[in-house]
């Protein structure tokens, strides 16, 4: 038997091992490196710093907005009008740096902004989303309760008309992204008319923001409590178009989405670092990414994210052709985010002791992570509309 000598194997690209930026237009690959860039300059040196001293600084949010990222999938008022697939591509790199500028940019332009911009006037829309598409305004999206969560329709917060067509609000929301150093919260209420929307600009009286602190995830995020003690609005105050609780709904799928695409860069960027730590970390005289069990846990840890990036893909090829539904998104988060935090835990053993350590960005993927994979609907919930729709009998009844 003749043995020869084999030429060294071709290694693939780990971040694209599918060649999926074949399927891209230029112009999305256009975005998705200027993002990419912005990432890699503006976030990833500093966001473990960030991490641990539990802040997001001020000047990102104008940054971003000059990127045309705030908004960007909205038409009109000084925002962009991407694409979805666009949109979700920026989600992705975003969330390749920190889950908490992802969420900064999520909850500005699916919530906030998608707010105002599909339920509120023409003046709301006129008076926020030039300075929100900017950076110069930001929005928070007051929905979460401290005992209505993954319930919102038992939401306690009330909103009674007073004297004159004004709005009195009373209650409380928790778990609120961007509330300390929103200019405006979009605060959901019972009325005697249904759920309504209303704009609480920051400075009202008998509203604040607490930031809650003590938190091991999202970090490099601003989380608050929204407190409204009669807090009076005028009748302008009111979203017009919203009458139920289909407003809020709307927005939460807009935002999920743009959580399918950033679960696949949370993902992806693990993956990105227990590769280079595996074959720079030497054990028995040879790279540990030399051995079976560690090449297995790489094997299906490139598996999860390029499977999270191709269902991304897929869904955002839909919203643009408009056929993706509620269903959808929730079979792409609940997808993609545990698959994520599986890659973060494998990605974690094979940094060994080093994966908790801030230099490298796996543990703190993970702890945020732990955060995404409930927050915008619980993966419990998901699974059960998933089921629903698989079914057609609605488990939550």
């Amino acid at each position: 038997m003749t043995h020869t000598t084999s030429a060294p194997q071709r290694t693939l690209n780990p971040r694209d091992f599918l060649d999926l930026d074949a399927l891209l237009s230029d112009e999305e690959r256009e975005i998705r490196d200027t993002v990419r860039r912005f990432v890699a300059e503006r976030v990833t040196p500093f966001v473990g710093e960030w991490f641990e001293e539990g802040r997001l600084p001020a000047e990102l949010a104008p940054a971003l907005g000059r990127l045309g990222l705030l908004g960007m999938h909205l038409d009109g008022y000084g925002c962009a009008g991407a694409s979805a697939t666009a949109y979700g591509l920026a989600c992705m790199e975003l969330e390749a740096g920190d889950s908490g500028v992802r969420s900064l940019v999520s909850v500005q332009g699916s919530l906030a902004m998608y707010a105002i911009w599909r339920w509120g006037s023409e003046e709301q829309k006129q008076e926020w989303l030039p300075d929100m598409a900017a950076g110069e305004a930001i929005g928070c999206f007051g929905l979460t309760e401290p005992d209505a969560g993954s319930d919102p329709g038992s939401m306690r917060t009330r909103a009674r008309r007073g004297a004159g067509g004004d709005w009195i609000l009373n209650g409380a929301k928790m778990w609120i992204t961007n509330g300390s150093v929103a200019s405006v919260a979009v605060v959901w209420a019972q009325t005697d008319e249904g759920i309504r929307g209303f704009l609480v600009p920051r400075g009202t009286r008998g509203f604040s923001a607490p930031e809650i602190h003590k938190k091991l995830s999202l970090r490099a995020s601003v989380t608050s409590e929204l407190v409204l003690d009669d807090v009076r609005l005028p009748a302008e105050a009111l979203l017009p178009e919203a009458t139920s609780l289909r407003g809020p709904l709307s927005c939460l799928n807009e935002a999920r989405y743009g959580i399918v695409w950033g679960a696949a860069g949370a993902g992806r960027a693990c993956l990105e670092a227990a590769l280079d730590y595996a074959q720079e970390r030497i054990a028995f005289g040879k790279p540990i990414a030399a051995t079976q069990i560690q090449q297995q846990k790489l094997a299906f840890m490139a598996l999860e994210v390029n499977r999270a990036s191709l269902v991304a893909l897929h869904l955002g090829r839909m919203k643009d052709a408009h056929r993706l539904r509620p269903e959808h998104v929730s079979m792409g988060k609940l997808g993609n985010v545990n698959g994520a935090l599986e890659v973060a835990r494998s990605a974690r053993q094979v940094l060994g002791a080093n994966g908790i350590s801030l230099e490298y960005p796996v543990m703190r993927h993970m702890a945020n992570l732990e955060s995404v994979v409930t927050y915008e609907g619980t993966a419990d919930v998901h699974a059960l509309v998933i089921g629903g729709a698989l079914t057609g009998i609605q488990a939550f009844r």
